[in-house]
């Protein structure tokens, strides 16, 4: 008889329809370990099948435009802050590779979305961001500003989409079909990827701009109206990554 370490590994180790089989068979065992096992891996399984269901249902805007040769997923992060850029991303999912526990960028932990932005980076077809810094936000407004970064990111891709995803937002100057979708970064694959991608790449850049000004506490807040950060701003002034238009309040 196999002891409970040696089946613990073989569970572990084993491919996900090998395993189903395996605990199948383990049933007999009377081992009050192995029922805990058992146990234990149907309460994985359940939870994975449960999150195919939910990224199933995300995919619904993606069978819509199924037509389409690539279908692009566009978000973006950074409208509210004070400081540093909006940043917009563009992703282009393959669909044959599935990308689990895809979701809106601000509902997930930041281990989570840092995995999960590996993982678009090597399965996606194609994906890219487009930046807009502080002054062209000054010069043009966040709105503007936002749909210029859009365009950057859409520009910049590998491949060209046919139909672009949008959360909440059609984008001028763009000539492919474009699909507005309320709150789509948590009703689209391909906008949560997007959402995931530009949120990552805009708090590294507020990590790297908390070593350049320490005072203002960026790699906490990322660029947000903090308590902190308010309280810094109206001690030091503005820095040069500070957002002119939206800071006359406190300074």
């Amino acid at each position: 008889m196999k002891s409970l370490a040696i089946i613990k590994q073989e569970l572990e180790q084993a491919e996900a329809s090998v395993r189903k089989q395996m605990l199948v068979e383990l049933e007999s065992d009377s081992r009050v370990g192995v029922k805990n096992l058992i146990l234990r891996y149907k309460k994985i399984e359940e939870k994975y099948l449960a999150e195919l269901k939910r990224i199933e249902v995300m995919k619904q805007f993606e069978y819509e435009h199924a037509n389409a040769t690539y279908i692009c997923g566009i978000d973006e992060v950074g409208r509210g802050p004070l400081a540093g850029p909006v940043v917009a991303g563009a992703v282009i999912l393959d669909p044959n590779q599935d990308i689990l526990y895809l979701n809106d960028s601000k509902q997930l932990s930041e281990a989570k979305r840092n995995e999960l932005y590996l993982e678009i980076k090597e399965k996606a077809i194609a994906c890219n961001i487009g930046i807009m810094p502080p002054s062209v936000i000054d010069d043009i407004n966040i709105l503007n500003a936002t749909y210029q970064a859009m365009r950057e990111a859409v520009e910049g891709l590998s491949v060209t989409p046919e139909v672009l995803l949008n959360d909440a937002v059609i984008i001028p100057g763009l000539p492919m079909e474009q699909v507005k979708i309320i709150k789509g970064d948590a009703r689209s694959i391909s906008i949560a990827a997007a959402s995931i991608l530009a949120k990552v790449e805009r708090d590294e850049m507020m990590v790297e701009y908390d070593k350049i000004y320490p005072e203002y506490g960026f790699a906490q807040n990322k660029g947000y109206g903090s308590k902190q950060h308010i309280e810094a701003l109206k001690k030091y002034g503005p820095c040069p990554i500070h957002r002119r238009s939206f800071i006359k309040n406190f300074v």
